[in-house]
């Protein structure tokens, strides 16, 4: 039911929530690591926060990340009414790219990264220095909603996750795969 109403919060503020299928994934792949320590970037109404969190340990603690003061208090409001207790959750307003930077080296189990496109590539490089050895990346969208297979979909959009996909397989610093999860997620263990 709380996925629901956030859901709802996300349509309201024109924000596309992940799905059920990839919160899953993404539920999936923190308990497969018994994450303790979670970077999200793009907190939305705080539904992949929620996911995450139902597969996280039960001292862990999701670190997200967001511009929008009014989605992180929207997404407060979820974690609570989801049963997280407030100690769960470490809500940092700002850009993505300025807060990485003050983050601990080696210090989180997996990065979550649901943001503006044209930042993926500097996030996932933050990630890998944020990331303890065998932690795990994903990155939403890198279907690029169906455009990714597509060789004439030449949009900045598309290209730019074309771009990050293949940096990533093409790295000795990761083990990569692409799930049709949603609207696909890009995982990737740090090796």
């Amino acid at each position: 039911m709380v996925l629901q109403t956030a859901r709802g919060l996300a349509r309201e503020f024109g924000l596309e929530a992940v799905t059920p299928g990839a919160g899953s994934t993404l539920r999936l792949l923190a308990a497969a690591g018994s994450a303790r320590a979670v970077v999200e970037i793009g907190t939305g109404t705080g539904v992949s926060g929620v996911w995450l969190l139902r597969g996280m340990r039960e001292d862990g603690v999701l670190t997200t990340i967001d511009v929008e003061n009014e989605h992180q208090r929207i997404a407060r409001r979820i974690f609570v009414e989801a049963g997280f207790a407030p100690s769960r959750t470490r809500i940092i307003t700002g850009r993505a790219l300025d807060v990485l930077p003050r983050l601990a080296d080696g210090a989180y189990d997996m990065v979550f990264v649901d943001a503006d496109n044209a930042e993926y590539g500097a996030c996932v490089d933050a990630a890998r220095r944020l990331l303890r050895p065998g932690g795990v990346l994903a990155l939403s969208g890198a279907l690029a909603g169906g455009r990714i297979a597509d060789p004439a979909a030449r949009d900045v959009d598309t290209v730019t996750v074309r771009e990050v996909i293949k940096a990533v397989r093409e790295s000795d610093e990761w083990v990569p795969a692409l799930l049709p999860s949603g609207d696909g997620l890009l995982v990737a263990v740090r090796k």
